[in-house]
């Protein structure tokens, strides 16, 4: 948790120079506060930290400029910061919310505040518009779907966090409404939209996915 909060600092310094450091400190702690709300099993701080690591990676292997990037690192610390099991659909919104609120206490760019916003909204569905060319918004995307292509043992225990966090669906319920949201991100040509993640995590994705949707199979 150390390392989260010292990383919210530097992030800030990069993505919005002069922001008052109580306001930077202040903020970062209710972000780490919300990321570690206890009904959290798979959307907490660990998510958070291979997100932020997900679009470190993904920013150094293409052609971002690093405002682009900023927008990219902001949206992760933002994207999941409200999280609640009980209210599906409104989570991205409120988190966007959120986002816009604390970025314009910062003293936040519009232009950067407004990115930021679009990016949170993006992660709602992990299906944008095969036409969308913003890099930072395919940062966003790829970025937040990284645990699709983790290691066996990392996927897996993703799989039963999200269980757990559905711990109140009865079993059959949660493996047909569970696979519906897989079942598309497999049957898309791509599971990814940079290059990089293509190359280098869709072949793991595609392995992780097919192994999960027949476990709910049953």
């Amino acid at each position: 948790m150390d390392a989260l909060r010292g990383r919210w600092s530097s992030d800030c310094a990069g993505a919005v120079p002069g922001a008052d450091p109580e306001a930077v400190t202040e903020v970062g702690a209710d972000l780490l506060r919300r990321w570690r709300e206890p009904h959290r099993r798979y959307h907490d701080a660990t998510h958070l930290g291979e997100v932020l690591a997900a679009v470190d990676t993904l920013c150094a292997a293409g052609t971002l400029r690093p405002q682009a990037c900023s927008c990219a690192v902001l949206a992760a610390w933002f994207h999941d910061a409200v999280y609640a099991v009980d209210t599906p659909g409104t989570n991205e919104q409120a988190s966007a919310a959120l986002a816009a609120e604390c970025l314009g206490r910062l003293g936040a760019r519009p232009r950067v505040v407004e990115q930021v916003v679009r990016l949170v909204h993006d992660t709602a569905t992990h299906d944008l518009d095969g036409r969308v060319r913003d890099p930072s918004r395919l940062v966003i995307h790829d970025a937040d779907l990284w645990v699709l292509s983790a290691p066996v043992e990392r996927f897996d225990e993703y799989c039963r966090q999200v269980r757990a966090e559905y711990s109140h669906v009865p079993v059959a319920d949660f493996a047909r409404a569970r696979s519906e949201v897989l079942r598309p991100l497999l049957a898309r040509e791509h599971v990814y939209r940079t290059a990089f993640a293509r190359r280098e995590w869709e072949p793991a994705a595609r392995e992780n996915l097919c192994r999960e949707l027949t476990r709910l199979a049953g």
